[in-house]
């Protein structure tokens, strides 16, 4: 059967968005690094020089939030979002489905009140003028603008997320549902791991 456009397009929508959320882990995986590394050479040098970089836990900190808010998205369209599966794994196929759909708007209702107040958070700091009561004297906005732009791209995610399994669910395409929303199944983190290992043993190899 031939899948409808509408089906089709939010496939597209949705590869184009584990491919912004993958690049934006990648960008938080890359602030931590470095926020690591500053930390390292700040202890280095006060340890044998006596003097320090200065502003290392101040801008970690702002690295640390940044990084998580843009990690949000993409570990949410893999799936790798703790849920509690005691009860679930023993219910029925399409009461499941169900419920992995409730859960998608359950999430997004808190990250839509989370995202209201974050803006709220960085507005306030615009019209202030706010800054870090720290020796960089940071303008809050800035990381906290940061921050809250990773938030609403987890928003924005999450709004195609349930709108594609919405219609998943009403077309009765609970299979698809599953793999929007669904728990990962021992399965599936199987096949991840072999992979994985198996990418590790050809770099190896080369």
């Amino acid at each position: 059967m031939t899948p409808s456009p509408t089906i089709g397009l939010l496939a597209r929508l949705s590869g184009y968005a584990e491919t912004i959320s993958r690049v934006a882990v990648w960008f938080g995986g890359a602030l931590t690094i470095a926020s690591v590394l500053l930390i390292s050479v700040d202890v280095l040098i006060r340890k044998f020089l006596g003097w320090t970089v200065g502003g290392a836990d101040e801008l970690s900190s702002y690295a640390f939030a940044i990084a998580t808010s843009w990690s949000f998205a993409f570990a949410t369209l893999q799936r790798a979002n703790v849920r509690v599966d005691v009860l679930y794994q023993y219910l029925p196929v399409r009461l499941s489905a169900v419920l992995d759909w409730l859960s998608l708007v359950a999430l997004g209702v808190f990250m839509a009140v989370l995202t209201f107040y974050a803006y709220d958070v960085v507005g306030a700091s615009l019209a202030q003028g706010s800054r870090a009561n720290t020796p960089l004297a940071t303008p809050l906005a800035i990381p906290q603008g940061l921050w809250f732009l990773g938030l609403v791209a987890m928003c924005v995610v999450l709004a195609l997320m349930l709108l594609r399994s919405s219609v998943a669910l009403v077309t009765g395409d609970i299979a698809t549902v599953k793999a929007i929303g669904g728990v990962r199944s021992a399965q599936e983190e199987a096949d991840e791991e072999a992979a994985a290992g198996e990418r590790m043993v050809k770099g190896d190899a080369a």
